[in-house]
Order: structure tokens, then C-alpha cells, then sequence
């Protein structure tokens, strides 16, 4: 099929989208309160009520986030629903259109750029029940970034990770491809406590660190990657996953075999699976506000340039979601992850972010501490008799932002608009900031406190009103 084609079907098939509000299922409203939590995990296994978590008919459907990760019940979800015969399915997505401005008070710095981008992505999912206690899932992850983030992707301050035609991505976040997720999963029901799934992705996302940044509700409204996505949720486009996983009530004990390699430049095409990777996570809901992981993750050479070099990454998160009243919530993200690579220190990175939506309003914010080297900023300092001197680097960045819900479009359950816009601040040490503020450094630096800012349109999935 051309890719013309391909994507005019796709398109037709998002304007026809909000006609699946006349399917919604009553009883799959969200946000889930705790009691509707906990009476959903209770279900009897045969039961035919509301569609169950992705890979368990023992837990809400609330507790789904990217690959086989979780999120805390009471995440507010938005999505559409239609259920046909035997199967259940649901529709979600987001799309930017923005203006950026990066590194605004220091022209003709490092980093500084103005832009017009459209960050995005779509996803499908379809599952039934297999006999009385098996549970057949499908997922599909469509982003069509290759064609709003030219030029190897879009600028953002500080970002690294991923090459485009030969050279190494810098201060620029790349696209995703128009395949991100393709995968099915089989889950066994041994009793209302105990499940086996199987997970197979192609591409797919293995069992390391959290949900992955866009499906993060605590995420929602900012269009930016976060700066630490390489220390611990880029994994989650992989062409190669194989996990099995196994749940005892609210604990979850998960192993991969995947793909080290990262996505190439050529957005198009399926790369190919290599299985020379590993992967171990445990995640804990100790409530029905929180979800809690640990993973660790063997990652044979990630990244294209540097074959000869395999990472070590450690993740820990804690995710926290609570809501109240209609679209009333408040979702947070506590995220660490630390990469060791051969030859060279752990480096660490910290991210903190939440959304308060309160109606139509939204107010939002992210904290990150990124430890990043001077091979992947290219940034190297003088020393003595003009020998250039590697050194780790550590940066310190606040987004604050808001966003305001307009309309809901084509009826009540139509693609939601939203207009928004955020400012960053980046808090350097001297030697990125460069020559003009006495650092030996020969080129330009950042300056003195970078900042940047984005105002966007947003168009997402509604939310899940209760019925």
C-alpha cells in the first residue's frame, strides 16, 4: 500500500472517530474512583461487564499504561469505546501544532531556533475473553512525526539521543515512527490473583522503567520529550519484544528478551529484531493512587554511532493519580533512572511532574536533573595547551505551563481543543555557558540561563465522562 494511501485511510478513520461515542459502554467511566477500582479488580472471571485491563481480567481497565507498564487506578482516561460481538476496542491519540521558541534570550547561542511543529501520536487497541480464563489483547501505536518533525526532529534545549544521516542528535528531539507500537498479548487467569501474560511487540515495549512519557497523564499537556527519556522510558518503541509476566493481587513480576538498538532515521520501515537484550522489572499498586516500579535492564549497543558501547539502566518511579468530581484530578510522576556504560561513570537523571486539571483549566510543571557528558552534548572544554577535556554535566530544568480545554468538537464526545503554552528554564553549570563568560570553551555556549517557550493548539481523545 503507497504511503499516501495509507495515510488518507488513517486520517478518514480519526474524522470518523467520535460516531464510537454512540458504542460507549455504560460503566466505563473514568475517572474510577477507589471503591469502583477495587469492585472492578473484584470481577468474577467469566463475567461479561466492562472491558478489563489489557492483560488481566482481574484489574480495571484504569491501571493500563504504554506496553505491559502500570498506572495507578484512578488515572483519568481519555479515549473512545465500541465494543463489536466478542471484542472490545479503544481508540486514543494526541496532536500538537505549536510554535517554539528555544534558548529565546541568547541569539545566535547554542541551541537557539524558532519553529513550527505538530508532535503526535494514535493508538488502537482491541481485546476479548478466550474461554473462562484467558484474555487475547492487540494493540496498534501509529505517529505520524516523520511528517511534522522535519529534519530529524524537533529542537528542544539540551535533548539528546538517536542519530540523523550520520550525526549524532543534539539538543533536538527525534521522531517516532509511524509503527511505535505493534504487538499481542495472551494472559492466563489462574485465579482472581494470579495471571501469566505473555507479550510479544514488533515493535513493542520491554518491561523497563514507567509508563512511557506520552501516555503518562501527568504528562499530557506538555508536547515536550522529556530530557531524561534516554535514562528511562526510550525503550518504549523496540523492534523486537518478548515478556513474560507474572501477578500476584497487586504485585507484578516481569522479564524481557528485546532489541537493544535504538529506531534508525528511516522512519517507514521495520527494523530488524536482534534479541541481544534483557530486562527484569517489579511493579507494586500498594493502592488504588499509586503505582510503583523498579526495573534494571541489560542494552546492547543502543545507539547507532557507538556499536561498540552496551548500557546498564536502573530505573524507580512512583506514578500518583487521584480525581474528584467531574474532570477534577490531579496526576504526579517521581521518576529516576541512571545509565553505566563501560569505561565511564554512572550518569543520573531525575524527573518530577504533574497536571492539576480542574475543569476547562489545566496548570502543569516539570523538574528534571540530567547528568549528560561532553560526547553527547559534542561540548568539549579547553585545557591545558589547548587539550579539550571531557567532564559530565549537570543540568537543572523547570517548565511551568497551563493549558485551557475550548471545545469539544463534532458533539459531546468529539475530539477535545485545548490552546496552551509553557516556559522553560535551564539552570547550567559554567562551563556550558561558554567563552563570553570566561569558560574555556571555544565556540558559543548556552549563556546564562537559557529559556524557552511554546504556545499550541492540542487535540486529544475525550474524556470519559461517567455515563
Amino acid at each position: 500500500m503507497k504511503i499516501t494511501t495509507f495515510l488518507s485511510s488513517l486520517l478518514a478513520a480519526l474524522v470518523a472517530t467520535p460516531a464510537l461515542a454512540q458504542h460507549a459502554m455504560p460503566g466505563m467511566a473514568m475517572p474510577m474512583p477507589a471503591d469502583t477500582a477495587q469492585h472492578a479488580a473484584a470481577m468474577p472471571m467469566g463475567g461479561m461487564g466492562a472491558m478489563s485491563h489489557a492483560y488481566s481480567r482481574n484489574l480495571p481497565m484504569s491501571r493500563n499504561g504504554s506496553g505491559t507498564a502500570w498506572q495507578p487506578d484512578q488515572t483519568a482516561m481519555y479515549m473512545w469505546m465500541q465494543h463489536k460481538g466478542p471484542w472490545m476496542l479503544m481508540y486514543h491519540g494526541a496532536a500538537f501544532g505549536r510554535y517554539t521558541s528555544q534558548n529565546f534570550n541568547h541569539d545566535g547561542a547554542r541551541g537557539h531556533s524558532n519553529t513550527v511543529d505538530g508532535p503526535n501520536w494514535f493508538m488502537t487497541m482491541a481485546q476479548r475473553r478466550v474461554g473462562e480464563r484467558g484474555l487475547l489483547n492487540f494493540s496498534l501505536m501509529l505517529s505520524l512525526d516523520a511528517l511534522t518533525e522535519t529534519r530529524g526532529g524537533y529542537p528542544l534545549l539540551f535533548q539528546t539521543g538517536e542519530s540523523y544521516k550520520g550525526q549524532p542528535l543534539i539538543d533536538k528531539q527525534h521522531p517516532h515512527d509511524l509503527f511505535s507500537g505493534l504487538s499481542v498479548g495472551y494472559t492466563y487467569a489462574f485465579s482472581k490473583d494470579v495471571d501469566l501474560t505473555a507479550y510479544l511487540g514488533y515493535p513493542g515495549e520491554p518491561a523497563v522503567g514507567p509508563t512511557a512519557f506520552m501516555h503518562r497523564l501527568s504528562a499530557m499537556p506538555n508536547p515536550d520529550a522529556p530530557l531524561s527519556h534516554h535514562w528511562t522510558d526510550a525503550t518504549h518503541i523496540t523492534y523486537g519484544v518478548a515478556t513474560l509476566g507474572l501477578r500476584y493481587k497487586q504485585f507484578k513480576l516481569e522479564g524481557s528478551n528485546f532489541t537493544g538498538r535504538e529506531p534508525d532515521q528511516y522512519r517507514y520501515d521495520f527494523d530488524r529484531p536482534r534479541a541481544d537484550s534483557w530486562a527484569g522489572r517489579l511493579n507494586w499498586n500498594p493502592t488504588p493512587t499509586l503505582a510503583l516500579q523498579v526495573s534494571h535492564a541489560y542494552i546492547k549497543s543502543p545507539e547507532d554511532l557507538h556499536p561498540d558501547e552496551n548500557v546498564h539502566r536502573t530505573t524507580a518511579s512512583v506514578l500518583h493519580s487521584r480525581s474528584w468530581g467531574e474532570r477534577h484530578y490531579l496526576a504526579s510522576s517521581l521518576v529516576w533512572g541512571m545509565n553505566k556504560t563501560l569505561g565511564k561513570g554512572p550518569e543520573h537523571a531525575v524527573l518530577a511532574e504533574t497536571n492539576l486539571t480542574l475543569g476547562r483549566p489545566t496548570f502543569y510543571g516539570r523538574y528534571e536533573y540530567v547528568q549528560k557528558d561532553s560526547e553527547e552534548l559534542d561540548f568539549y572544554i579547553s585545557g591545558p595547551a589547548d587539550q579539550l577535556l571531557g567532564r559530565v554535566f549537570n543540568i537543572h530544568a523547570l517548565t511551568l505551563g497551563s493549558s485551557y480545554r475550548l471545545t469539544t468538537l463534532g458533539g459531546p464526545r468529539g475530539p477535545e481543543l485545548s490552546v496552551g503554552g509553557q516556559l522553560t528554564g535551564y539552570f547550567l553549570p559554567q562551563g556550558l555557558q561558554g567563552d563570553r563568560y570566561g569558560v574555556g570553551y571555544a565556540g558559543p555556549g548556552y549563556g546564562r540561563l537559557p529559556l524557552s517557550a511554546s504556545v499550541y493548539v492540542r487535540l486529544n481523545a475525550p474524556w470519559m465522562r461517567a455515563m
